[in-house]
């Protein structure tokens, strides 16, 4: 069996799949790269990691396969010498490719939460991706042996696009999807990893490629999302391979460094996103399958973008984008999320959620029964399984600088955590103080600090004499014990709080002006949770509190 990786994307989507013959004795599995999509760089890279060897692209097509799975289209996939099945490597068949491809990152088109009208159907601007004969006929001939639908009713545009393919068109189902929904019970281990604390909403940010989507209309968008309140929300982005294909990770996460910085995660891996969309609370995206595929496990979605032109207007995402809830500039974005988390209804968008798959949870059976038709083989005695999506590697969130907002009432402090990201410099809102670690500070919040955060509390003292315009100095002593410095050199212990202690313990100074009553106890209330912090000073007495 040969693979053919396009780029990758198709090889995640290959991954998906070929595991459901690779483990048999009698069958080897190969896999080449064609070296024909505008987004091929990686690709190699991406395989080999996995510990998978490429086969050179010309001698690999001619070495008489007895099938060829395909992920992706273009190249001459018809002079490969093997029985070709082609299956879809995102949610169907719904989008026009461009004939001038390789734009992503343009910034000045498109506006969040603008369903573009466009073209639809222009033929000028594409054609439908995967059905038009350019895509399946090659001198006068099929391409594909097998064609994979994942839902009957695209056959229906098949037959209009190419009406000679319907005939070795097979309804697969989504095995996607099928992933997606056998691992709604891990949704507990997923959050996790990524790092989502209890409490927390888990914003996920999805960006297919070209300068439609959502991060190709500006990275302001997710700047936007870098302000959110760091103890109420955690955010992380699924960006398609495609955008560092094409402009390689160096300058994507560069374009990107200053939201990093302010708690934004990029998801390390190009299949990341299947968890994160299992864990999400909500989703916000554009015109790419994970949008879809997340109203399809029922998650809430908000479009940020709705190109219409970029999408078949008959298929499943060009009729979602003109029905899902779009998001509005002009609105506060933390409460448009909280709305959507709290009265989305799936059901409101079911009948085209349903047209992502017509076979669910079948999908690995038909596939590979499809794969061992096409071998001439009898099928392995065992079922064919489907697997749960991996799970990331745990992710953490470093913020090296955040505005925080105390409120001290009776015997409770509620803190409300904030990226800084640049806006320090216009100066700070009442009751709020600039927080800064020492992990790459820049100069400017190391001047505007009035809290200075170390990764060892024996430190404390030396980089608070070192930072005249700081308050206090605090590092951790032990996993759940950190200490507090003040520049007249009093001490506090704080168990109980992580490296809120000091933004707590200033909102006691501020109120009282010493620490001569501070208690033994003060409850903090940061995000949602509600946790007592514990306090203790040369001073302390056990009586207080």
């Amino acid at each position: 069996m040969l693979g053919v990786v396009h780029n990758i994307t198709a090889a995640t989507r290959l991954l998906d799949v070929i595991g459901l013959v690779a483990g048999d004795a009698r069958v080897l599995v190969e896999f080449t790269v064609p070296g024909s999509s505008a987004f091929t760089e990686g690709t190699e890279a991406f395989l080999a990691t996995r510990g998978i060897r490429v086969r050179p692209w010309t001698s690999a097509r001619s070495d008489g396969y007895h099938l060829a799975i395909i992920a992706s289209l273009g190249g001459d996939l018809g002079t490969i010498s093997a029985n070709r099945l082609i299956l879809p490597h995102g949610m169907g068949y719904n989008k026009y490719l461009p004939r001038e491809t390789g734009k992503q990152g343009n910034r000045e088109t498109g506006k969040q939460g603008n369903r573009e009208t466009g073209k639809q159907g222009n033929r000028e601007t594409g054609a439908e991706f995967g059905f038009e004969p350019r895509w399946l006929v090659a001198g006068g001939e099929l391409i594909p042996h097998a064609l994979v639908l994942s839902h009957v009713e695209q056959r229906t545009r098949l037959a209009a696009a190419c009406p000679e393919a319907v005939g070795v068109s097979v309804v697969g189902g989504d095995p996607v999807l099928d992933r997606l929904r056998a691992s709604v019970p891990l949704r507990p281990v997923y959050r996790r990893a990524l790092g989502v604390e209890d409490g927390q909403r888990l914003v996920v940010l999805s960006s297919t490629w070209g300068s439609a989507s959502l991060l190709g209309t500006g990275i302001d968008l997710v700047r936007r999302f870098a302000r959110l309140p760091l103890d109420e929300y955690r955010v992380v982005t699924a960006l398609h391979p495609n955008i560092a294909a094409w402009h390689g990770e160096w300058q994507l996460r560069n374009w990107l460094r200053e939201c990093s910085r302010a708690g934004i995660t990029l998801l390390p891996q190009p299949d990341d996103w299947q968890a994160a969309v299992v864990a999400a609370d909500v989703v916000v995206g554009d015109q790419g399958s994970v949008t879809f595929y997340s109203a399809a496990l029922d998650r809430p979605v908000l479009l940020a973008v709705a190109p219409l032109h970029t999408v078949t207007p008959a298929s499943p995402i060009g009729r979602f984008l003109r029905r899902a809830p779009l998001l509005d500039d002009a609105k506060d974005l933390a409460k448009q999320l909280d709305d959507v988390i709290t009265t989305y209804d799936p059901t409101d968008l079911a009948d085209l959620t349903a047209l992502a798959t017509s076979a669910p949870d079948e999908s690995a059976a038909l596939l590979r029964s499809c794969f061992y038709n096409l071998m001439d083989l009898s099928e392995p005695p065992y079922p064919a399984e489907v697997r749960a999506v991996s799970c990331p590697d745990r992710l953490t969130r470093d913020v090296e600088a955040q505005l925080v907002q105390t409120e001290l009432t009776g015997l409770t402090v509620a803190v409300t955590r904030f990226p800084a990201l640049l806006d320090a410099h216009k100066g700070l809102p009442p009751n709020t103080h600039l927080v800064v670690s020492t992990r790459e500070p820049l100069r400017r919040y190391l001047e505007l600090a009035e809290i200075i955060l170390v990764p060892d509390a024996a430190d404390a003292t030396e980089v608070l004499r070192g930072l005249p315009g700081c308050a206090l100095a605090a590092g951790p002593v032990s996993e759940h014990e950190w200490l507090v410095v003040t520049r007249d050199g009093n001490e506090v212990y704080v168990t109980g709080l992580d490296d809120a202690s000091a933004s707590v313990v200033h909102a006691w100074l501020t109120a009282h002006g010493s620490l001569v009553d501070l208690p033994c106890r003060l409850s903090v209330r940061h995000g949602n949770r509600l946790v007592t912090a514990e306090f203790k000073t040369p001073t302390s007495s056990a009586a207080r509190g």
